[in-house]
This record gives C-alpha cells, sequence and structure tokens, in this order.
C-alpha cells in the first residue's frame, strides 16, 4: 500500500513537467504557424471540439461519419481545400466553404440551427417544466426601453426555446435563443475567437434581454455555438448546469454526462456543417397538385366500384 503512494507522488512532478514541456511545444508550433493555420488551431483546441475524434465511431449512438464525411471533417478542421467542391453556387457567387456556410439557398443554415435547437428542446424535457418550441411574446402596449436595438417593433416576435425550472425555481421562466456561426468567416477572421462568443452574446442580449425581463418577467440565455464545435461562456455554463441537472435526475456521473453532451452537440454541427457544404441546392422540384375531382370530370372518367 505505501508503495503505491509512493510511487503516486513520484508520478506527480514528472506529469507536471510533461504538461509543461507539451504546453512549451505548442507555444512554439503556434509561433511557426501561418494566421490560418494558428486559427484552425485555436478553433481546434476549443472544448468539445474534438471529441468525434476521440470517440468510438458506434452507429447506435450517433458517434459515426461517413468516408466521405470523415475526410471532409479532416480537412475543415486544418484548413486543407475540399476536395471536388463546385466552382459556382446556384445562387451565382463563387462556392467555397466559407459561402456553404452562410448561404440560405436550400435552407442547410436554418437546419442546422434547428437541429441544435431541437437537441436542446430534448435534453430541457428531461429536468424542466412548460418547455415550448418558438414561444410567442407578449405584445408591447407602450412599454418604453432604455437600449434603442430592443426588438419592439415586432409584436409576433418569437424565441426559439422557452422553459420554466432551470435557472430558478420551477416556476421561474427562462428564454433561449439559438445562434451558430462560421468563425472562419471573412468578416470574422480579425477577430479573437473568444470575441467573437462575446459579440454574438451581446447582440443577442441588446436584442431581447430588457424586454423579457420588463415585459415577460424572465431570465434570458443566448446559445452561442460555432460551426466548428466551440461554445460561448454563456453556452458552457448553461451546458455545464444542464449536465449537473440530467446527472442528478438520471443518477449518473457528471463526467460521463458533460461528456456525452458535448459528443452529441458536436456531432450535429459536424453533419450540419457537411450538409451546407455538400447538400444540393438545386432548384427543387414542384410536384404538379393531384386534382382527383377535377381530373376526373375533365377526362370523363367514368366511377366504378
Amino acid at each position: 500500500m505505501w508503495l503505491s503512494k509512493l510511487f503516486r507522488k513520484k508520478s506527480l512532478p514528472q506529469n507536471l513537467k510533461k504538461r509543461a514541456s507539451q504546453k512549451q511545444a505548442l507555444v512554439e508550433i503556434e509561433a511557426n504557424c501561418p494566421a490560418s493555420m494558428k486559427r484552425c488551431v485555436e478553433l481546434a483546441s476549443e472544448k468539445g471540439a474534438s471529441n468525434w475524434l476521440s470517440v468510438l465511431p458506434v452507429e447506435e449512438h450517433g458517434f459515426h461519419l461517413s468516408k466521405g464525411d470523415f475526410r471532409d471533417a479532416s480537412c475543415m478542421r486544418y484548413g486543407w481545400m475540399l476536395p471536388n467542391l463546385p466552382s459556382k453556387c446556384v445562387c451565382g457567387s463563387a462556392f467555397n466553404v466559407d459561402h456553404a456556410m452562410v448561404c440560405s439557398k436550400g435552407g442547410f443554415p436554418t437546419l442546422r440551427h434547428n437541429e441544435i435547437r431541437d437537441i436542446t428542446v430534448d435534453l430541457l424535457t428531461e429536468v424542466c417544466h412548460d418547455v415550448a418550441i418558438e414561444p410567442m411574446l407578449q405584445p408591447l402596449t407602450g412599454e418604453k426601453f432604455q437600449k434603442k436595438t430592443v426588438n419592439i417593433r415586432d409584436d409576433d416576435a418569437r424565441l426559439d426555446i422557452s422553459a420554466r425550472g432551470f435557472w430558478g425555481g420551477r416556476f421561474e421562466k427562462t428564454y433561449f435563443d439559438v445562434r451558430v456561426f462560421n468563425p472562419n468567416a471573412t468578416s470574422y477572421t480579425c477577430f479573437e475567437v473568444a470575441s467573437c462568443y462575446r459579440r454574438q452574446e451581446q447582440e443577442k442580449k441588446r436584442k431581447y434581454e430588457e424586454r423579457l425581463r420588463k415585459v415577460e418577467n424572465a431570465s434570458f440565455t443566448p446559445i452561442i455555438l460555432s460551426c466548428t464545435g466551440g461554445m460561448s461562456k454563456l453556452t458552457t455554463s448553461f451546458t455545464k448546469k444542464l449536465a449537473s441537472m440530467i446527472s442528478e435526475k438520471k443518477d449518473t456521473p457528471y463526467g460521463s454526462v458533460i461528456n456525452w453532451l458535448r459528443c452529441r452537440l458536436g456531432f450535429a454541427l459536424l453533419r450540419a456543417s457537411i450538409m451546407c457544404i455538400r447538400g444540393s441546392r438545386c432548384k427543387r422540384y414542384v410536384r404538379p397538385e393531384n386534382n382527383i375531382l377535377l381530373a376526373t370530370s375533365e377526362g370523363h372518367l367514368a366511377s366504378s366500384a
């Protein structure tokens, strides 16, 4: 028994030295990297951004990718050129990864947003009451707000999710709004990754928080994620709280729950990003309406038993 304790005490300084040498090696690598690769390294180092590489590909739990999807995910991770991309998008713009992430043709960015929203609703239903998708806010009746950016013009304004009993008591209501953005977009490359998350959170708060606090008497939490699997500071706190609640309810270790949760969100973001790139954006085929009565009348079809 005392031998094992002795070996553990000796191994601790060695582990600290190993971690220090690894950090030093990482600093040296980042110093010699070009700016584009340095950005990729920073994004890949975010918490939860690399879970898809470390988990076993178990199809039953959704932790799997096809051969082409794995290749595309690896290329996006390291900023490499993806093979067999079209030169032009159907919208007329030059096609590349950055354009594919935001192009509205085909509705893929919306599907990516809705996938994260639906997963969040599914998880909140496990631990909260009165969970709703796209709840309508109360109409305004002349309320005045200090911030001019508050959404006050639209009486039919909706947020993505509402739930009771998340941050406070079982009757306290919280609204959530989801945003998934591409940190490699041209408009974000001049900002640090942490700054991008902070700007997204502040924009959502300026738009909704004051109205929700004064009119709905509710709290607001923006859920901000990147296409690469990273999360904003508030989203990280939300994820940890959600994992803690699920852990307590299911009597499951917190570490297992938070890893599973990050992995599930990571694979959802990864598949949605690949769909934005590889999904077909051609014009949809409009099926003719099957007007049976009109066809029977104009075709002089006789009815039969």
